[in-house]
């Protein structure tokens, strides 16, 4: 039976906001309040696409902004993860479930050639739009209370599971507090890893938080490769 490696993108596999690193395509790195104090709790996508509308009108183009996004750094270990797993497709599956935007994470992961290792990628849709800029949109409506509007990645998993057969063994990896709800999908034999330090160790070490899957701390991509080299 196959590995399932599910994958968070910002701050997992690279080591920062994608979604943020595109404001060094300003002058000044930085955005007016008149767009920053657009933003909503649980509604990231919506301001993002302020965000990008604001670049449209100060000019930058969709090429300035991959071409940004190419400079992002991957966490520590995430290339070599990534390598390792684009050479064991008859043994593992690797999917990405974030709330970032299929543009940016297709535009980073081509540029560092690592798209092969990727199966499919779970996201919030963006195109550039007729006016030659980006528009971003909500990757699905849902219902659960506990995560933001556009996505619900245990929903995205559980999907995912539903239409395949079973994996010997699921890894989660993420960081954020978003990756906490899809941790319930997943079984005793089903491994979560949090990365140290982040918003998904502190809640996953919370009293009373009952898991079923066996967590893992990481601080690297080694560290979760050697988990899956163990499995494989």
């Amino acid at each position: 039976m196959k590995t399932l490696l599910v994958l968070d993108f910002d701050h997992t596999v690279v080591d920062d906001n994608s979604d943020t690193w595109v404001i060094r395509c300003l002058p000044g790195e930085r955005l007016p309040d008149s767009v920053t104090k657009t933003y909503r709790k649980g509604h990231w996508t919506e301001y993002m696409g302020n965000v990008m509308n604001y670049l449209g009108e100060q000019n930058v183009t969709p090429d300035q902004i991959r071409l940004v996004l190419e400079t992002i750094p991957f966490t520590e270990g995430m290339k070599n993860l990534l390598t390792y797993v684009s050479r064991r497709k008859d043994a593992i599956d690797c999917i990405v479930i974030s709330d970032s935007n299929t543009l940016f994470i297709e535009w980073i992961l081509r540029a560092a050639g690592l798209q092969a290792a990727v199966d499919e990628v779970f996201t919030n849709p963006a195109r550039v739009d007729e006016r030659g800029s980006l528009e971003v949109r909500r990757h699905h409506a849902h219902s659960c209370p506990d995560c933001p509007v556009n996505i619900c990645k245990r929903e995205v998993l559980r999907r995912y599971l539903s239409e395949r057969a079973e994996y010997g063994a699921v890894f989660y990896a993420g960081d954020g507090g978003n990756d906490l709800c899809p941790v319930a999908c997943l079984r005793e034999q089903d491994t979560v890893m949090p990365r140290k330090g982040y918003t998904l160790e502190k809640r996953l070490l919370q009293p009373g938080r009952p898991v079923k899957p066996r967590v893992v701390a990481w601080s690297s991509g080694q560290e979760i490769l050697e988990e899956l080299k163990a499995r494989d």
